[in-house]
């Protein structure tokens, strides 16, 4: 293989795109002697308008120009096969029928997403296509359709075969949070050469015995040292910088803000003021005095360990989630702090950079932060893909 070959830029196209996580991990992977990013993104979709606008703050000029980023339903979005050329697709359509966190309802429509995805891999034939999800993905009816849509000579995607399906811990590439995502890697059958792909190797691991200092990984990357230790520590604001608005998509939307204008806190009552300093490092719920708990968590002193909880200094987080400022929704008190986490330090948690360029309100911020790949977890697929194409 050549110079040429081994530089040559590998497009991508990103679907379910959100804000952005996993292409933004993708463009940050740097092989070894190359400084500048190997992969150039050629088209997005990505129907929440707020999330596509964020998108197209950070990645249109890249992409061509926010006429490559389709921010509609993918059902409406046909790729024009002379302009969107790609070796890689990636993607993770919505979950919320798998997760562990809602009904898990087999039925909900949106699980069905997965066939769009599949369609548009047919259209622009990528060497390789990644589908992230919640992990009990895996174990859900539509991933055995999907699976079995390589599989059968008729099937949807008889064109590939799937090489890797299981759960990686974005923990164990360095990113200061215990999220466990399900990664499906499938490959083109005429490209046997890739079939030998595998998973990128961990850096890091949970126990300090399961490493030798200085040869081998390090131990999982702790929240407290890595993130808060970078942030102002009290919050000054509830609310966004006042008087921006941007329109990249022709919405008007709240914005342009920097990750770091995102250090804004709530408006708790007494009571849970009262609570946040009854929790201990660690602590959850189960700390509250009675006159501080509620009759239903009196109730039941078994279930989640993370309502009302406050994060370990000294661990990553738990999985960041889309209301990851309420702290009645899990573990997301600061460690030191009276106080819920804010969005720069879930965006940073998250591996957004501080310069890293957000549009929309308080709440579809959140949400656009809780619901992306870790930028970190994807840099580190991007060097698995790289290898496999350029290596």
């Amino acid at each position: 293989m050549n110079a040429t070959q081994h530089t040559a830029p590998i497009n991508i196209v990103d679907l379910f795109a959100g804000c952005g996580g996993f292409t933004q991990g993708f463009h940050e992977f740097r092989p070894n002697g190359i400084d500048s990013s190997v992969f150039r993104t050629v088209a997005a979709v990505e129907h929440d308008v707020a999330a596509a606008s964020t998108y197209a703050l950070n990645f249109a000029d890249e992409a061509g120009g926010v006429g490559h980023i389709h921010a509609k339903d993918i059902e409406d979005w046909q790729p024009d096969a002379h302009e969107v050329q790609a070796e890689v697709i990636l993607g993770g359509p919505p979950c919320q029928g798998f997760s562990g966190l809602g009904k898990e309802d087999e039925s909900d429509p949106r699980n069905k997403l997965w066939q769009e995805y599949a369609r548009v891999v047919n259209e622009i034939k990528p060497k390789l296509f990644i589908v992230e999800n919640v992990d009990r993905f895996l174990r859900s009816p539509e991933f055995a359709l999907l699976h079995a849509a390589t599989e059968k000579p008729d099937g949807m995607l008889r064109d590939y075969m799937v090489v890797r399906h299981s759960v990686l811990n974005a923990a164990d590439y360095g990113v200061p949070q215990a999220r466990r995502r399900a990664i499906v890697v499938a490959v083109r059958r005429d490209l046997k050469d890739l079939a030998t792909l595998d998973y990128p190797a961990p850096t890091h691991v949970k126990k300090a015995g399961e490493f030798l200092p200085g040869a081998g990984p390090e131990k999982w990357v702790a929240v407290g040292p890595e993130i808060f230790d970078r942030t102002p520590g009290e919050t000054l604001t509830t609310e966004l910088p006042e008087g921006r608005t941007c329109d990249p998509l022709k919405t008007t939307l709240p914005g342009a803000f920097l990750t770091t204008d995102l250090h804004f806190g709530r408006n708790p009552t007494e009571l849970s003021k009262m609570r946040y300093r009854a929790i201990p490092e660690g602590g959850n719920r189960h700390d509250l005095p009675p006159e501080l708990s509620t009759e239903k968590w009196l109730a039941h002193r078994t279930g989640s360990h993370d309502v009302m909880g406050r994060m370990y200094w000294d661990r990553p987080s738990v999985t960041i989630r889309t209301e990851f400022y309420k702290p009645e929704k899990g573990r997301y008190l600061h460690p030191r702090e009276h106080r819920p986490i804010t969005h720069y330090e879930a965006a940073l948690i998250q591996g957004f950079p501080p310069g890293f360029k957000w549009s929309g309100s308080k709440i579809q911020i959140g949400r656009q932060i809780g619901n992306a790949v870790p930028v970190g977890l994807s840099r580190a697929l991007a060097g698995m893909v790289y290898r496999a194409l350029r290596g």
